[in-house]
């Protein structure tokens, strides 16, 4: 049996109820997302989830670490990555304009009427003679 996903419903009252649709507008997502993202984070740590304001998000850490961490990359790393989505970016295209040019040959082939020449046919009259050098 597949994954199926089952429906949680329950009540809030209205001033919670803006307030999270201010975080879901300022995070660009929908509530639904907000509430997906939040019951995935719940489940992963086994309920050990907590909400914790922005303003306290520098002291939250229990080890004395910032939350949320943060880690410095190497600029040739940096560079390298947007190397890649260029050259992602450009394949993206080049295979959109084969797709593009494959399917103008299809609708080629479809529309054409055209008399089919078969390669044996232009090799010559079966009366002419043959020569062989050599």
């Amino acid at each position: 049996m597949g994954n199926k996903n089952k429906t949680i419903s329950f009540r809030v009252n209205e001033g919670a109820f803006e307030s999270l649709r201010d975080i879901a507008e300022e995070r660009d997502l929908s509530l639904s997302a907000v509430f997906r993202d939040y019951v995935d984070a719940l489940v992963t740590h086994d309920g050990q989830v907590r909400v914790v304001p922005e303003s306290e998000l520098d002291d939250a850490g229990d080890d004395g670490e910032p939350f949320p961490p943060k880690v410095e990359v190497p600029k040739s790393f940096v560079r390298e990555h947007e190397r890649l989505e260029l050259e992602a970016e450009h394949l993206r295209e080049q295979l959109d304009e084969h797709k593009r040019y494959v399917n103008y040959l299809r609708e080629q082939l479809e529309e054409g009427d055209d008399e089919v020449i078969h390669l044996e046919e232009l090799d010559g009259e079966p009366d002419e003679p043959s020569f062989r050098l050599g």
